[in-house]
């Protein structure tokens, strides 16, 4: 168990962390101008770009929330992750070839040479609203944590570790910006990762002595490691999520400024394909090791009789109920498993390095995140270029969306229940969706749309798919189904209807409706 007089080396770590990103920082801010802040230059070698989005994709909800929520859901995450995939392949081949063919500083300007100012400015606001709702989310859980190891000790309220964590990133990325966010990125993806290992290490020294088996024959043979949900009415059904992870990640990724702005650093488009398809790979085992650190967890919480064992798993997943934690007589909720396990009977060292993991995991998502919100906002809606507006400007506005991301986490403290990648998820499929919706219909046909309603289209989508449970249940009585990540979908196809309904054809075909011409 953790002992309770070492509460001081978490700010210590913290602080070394910091200055390690500050130094970075200070090597990579270059003239500190537009260019630089952002597209880098256009000079990022791709394995690095590559290497570092893995973090940034990643994000300390993977860290955190994957492995809680196998004692819920199994290993079903992989169904999303193999749909990942093929949304990565689709990113490489059609939408990289098309911003770089444009020569775009932000995705959305391409909204603006097919249809129109109108959508160009609700693709960049529906892009703003997600960005910041995702990672005020993912900053969250990471405060959480902050406060359990570090300001709880130190009688600091919640608010001021929030500020102090977001304060750190504006300091170190508000100059260099995506040239410092490639570099800062690539070492925190190693440190993630490095630990990650190291805890699985620990995990498996702990447990090895109860289990008949290596640790790869425990990672797909233990209570849960069912892979696969073939019940169609349930909410993570085999081919719900499959599809759902494919247009989540091209609404997360491929439209999304925050990741395509690091591919858009790369030399040519043939450098960040590469960086794309490498990516892509490497998430199959980095997430299989996810779920093994959940399965872990579990199975190390049950056999020294920390969580109570007559809740049946299987059973907590289809009522939702939390974990009975009963040496503590309190209620956990699955995102706070693994900080709680780590914080208080994992060995000192695994502690450390827990630490380390999620600290890296979260700055590598959340320091991308301000700089390409400061980025859309000065380019897509104040004009900048690479060599037009003020560098004090965009530091004012750097500054304004980390207040705006604090203010999220507050809220979200209010609010949130049980997992923040559910959160996430369900999130990005009302918000991504209308992103998803405009560019599939640019880019798979040539009608044009009649630009100034294109915004309320893109406002009633998710508004219809909010409704539409309520909608189903009054058109069928009795019918049960539950709807999922799928909701991205959904919205995204109401999206394409509206956009449909208020076009026409042309005799001309769109110079930028497709990426391959």
């Amino acid at each position: 168990m953790n002992s309770p007089s070492t509460p001081l080396i978490y700010p210590a770590i913290l602080l070394v962390y910091f200055l390690i990103l500050l130094v970075i920082g200070w090597l990579t801010k270059g003239k500190s101008d537009n260019a630089t802040f952002f597209k880098a230059n256009r000079s990022s070698p791709w394995l690095m770009v590559a290497f570092g989005m893995i973090g940034a994709s990643l994000s300390g909800v993977t860290f955190i929330s994957i492995p809680g929520d196998v004692g819920h859901h199994f290993y079903f995450y992989f169904q999303l992750v193999m749909g990942y995939i093929v949304g990565y392949v689709v990113i490489a081949f059609v939408l990289l070839p098309l911003y770089y063919r444009l020569n775009l500083t932000t995705i959305y300007t391409y909204l603006d040479q097919r249809f129109g100012n109108a959508s160009y400015k609700t693709g960049a606001f529906f892009f703003l609203i997600s960005r910041s709702i995702g990672s005020a989310l993912r900053l969250f859980l990471v405060a959480i944590v902050l406060q359990m190891f570090i300001s709880d000790h130190l009688s600091i309220p919640f608010e001021i570790t929030v500020f102090t964590c977001i304060a750190l990133i504006w300091i170190y990325s508000f100059k260099g910006g995506i040239k410092t966010i490639v570099y800062t990125d690539t070492l925190q993806t190693f440190f993630m990762l490095s630990a990650l290992g190291i805890i699985l290490i620990f995990l498996w020294n702990e447990i090895k002595l109860t289990q008949n088996q290596s640790i790869l024959q425990f990672m797909f043979h233990n209570d849960f490691s069912q892979m696969m949900d073939y019940q169609l009415s349930s909410k993570t059904f085999f081919g719900k999520n499959f599809l759902s992870g494919m247009f989540i990640t091209i609404g997360m990724t491929g439209l999304d400024q925050d990741m395509m702005q690091k591919n858009l650093t790369c030399r040519n488009v043939k450098d960040a394909q590469k960086n794309m398809l490498l990516m892509a790979a490497s998430l199959i085992p980095i997430n299989l090791l996810f779920l093994l650190l959940g399965s872990l967890l579990y199975t190390y919480a049950l056999s020294q009789n920390i969580i109570n064992t007559h809740f049946h798993m299987p059973d907590m997943m289809m009522e939702g109920k939390h974990i009975s934690v009963i040496k503590e007589n309190i209620f956990l909720k699955k995102d706070h498993l693994f900080p709680f396990l780590s914080s208080h009977y994992l060995p000192f060292m695994a502690s450390i390095f827990f630490f380390i993991g999620l600290v890296a995991s979260a700055y590598s998502s959340a320091d991308s995140a301000l700089t390409s919100l400061t980025t859309s906002f000065c380019v897509d809606f104040l004009g900048f270029s690479d060599t037009k507006g003020k560098v004090a400007t965009r530091q004012w506005i750097h500054a304004g969306f980390s207040f705006l991301i604090l203010v999220l986490i507050l809220l979200f403290r209010k609010i949130n229940n049980d997992s923040v990648i559910n959160d996430l998820f369900t999130m990005a499929g009302y918000t991504y969706g209308p992103l998803l919706g405009l560019f599939g219909f640019g880019m798979s046909n040539s009608r044009i749309v009649k630009d100034g309603l294109v915004p309320i289209i893109c406002l009633l989508s998710p508004l219809l798919m909010w409704k539409l449970p309520v909608i189903i249940s009054l058109l069928f009585p009795g019918f049960d189904y539950k709807f999922g990540f799928e909701i991205i979908i959904i919205t995204a196809f109401f999206t394409y209807l509206g956009l449909w309904m208020i076009s026409k054809p042309t005799s001309q075909k769109s110079p930028v409706s497709s990426p391959s011409e």
